[in-house]
């Protein structure tokens, strides 16, 4: 019947997002190792489920950068180089900076902050920044990308290009896991990671373009320096 056809397609597609994102949390807690070699059937078996909706997620995280496919043995967690993360590292200020210069060139983002759209979206981002600085400081590694990934998703949804957002998402993603497989190897993470969430907000929702752009290119240099020094490591 076309209904319950229906039905199963979209608890296949459930089954599917849920496992992807269940496997990509434990790619970016660092449970899942750099080369960490896993098979459909593992993983099927692991979550109780069939193979086709594991199959569909691990080809999604393929897509995403996390995994890589071995031809006729599975999938391995894709292990970065620093090369790779200078790289993700330039490509992600490029699109920050042009969303910078979208914001300078006069688009209606944060113009008015008694707009109460605008006013309620600035505080929610705001409050994911709150959330992000305090995991930071906390040395809580799990929680603070999970806070950051929402950060940044409502931050670029503001400049109103869904194409922006999608493409900045999927860059930290991978900055993520790039980092997390470095960032594992010390015992305390205070002090290591970065918690200039609502300062960059303030800038912004000021049309501080300069002070903005000093937020993230600091950033990205410490970022670069504490990776480059723990893979010499």
């Amino acid at each position: 019947m076309p209904g319950s056809s229906g039905n199963g397609a979209v608890t296949r597609s459930t089954l599917r997002q849920q496992i992807a994102d269940a496997l990509r949390d434990e790619v970016l807690a660092g449970r899942l190792k750099p080369g960490q070699e896993f098979t459909v059937k593992e993983i099927a078996e692991q979550y109780g489920v069939s193979a086709t909706p594991v199959r569909e997620a691990l080809v999604d995280l393929s897509a995403q950068g996390l995994l890589e496919a071995d031809q006729h043995r599975g999938f391995h967690v894709h292990e970065y180089s620093v090369e790779d993360y200078q790289g993700m590292l330039e490509a992600r200020d490029l699109i920050i900076e042009g969303m910078f210069h979208a914001l300078a060139a006069g688009p209606e983002r944060f113009r008015d902050p008694d707009d109460p759209r605008i006013a309620a979206a600035v505080a929610g981002v705001r409050r994911r920044g709150d959330e992000a600085q305090r995991a930071a400081a906390a040395g809580d590694l799990t929680v603070l990308i999970g806070y950051d990934l929402r950060f940044w998703r409502e931050l670029a949804a503001l400049f109103g290009n869904p194409y922006l957002a999608d493409f900045l998402h999927r860059l930290r993603l991978q900055c993520w896991a790039c980092a997390v497989q470095h960032l594992c190897r010390l015992t305390d993470l205070r002090g290591h990671l970065w918690s200039g969430h609502t300062e960059l907000v303030d800038a912004l929702a000021g049309r501080d373009i300069p002070a903005a752009r000093a937020i993230i290119s600091a950033y990205s240099a410490e970022s670069l320096a504490l990776i480059e020094r723990l893979a010499a490591e």
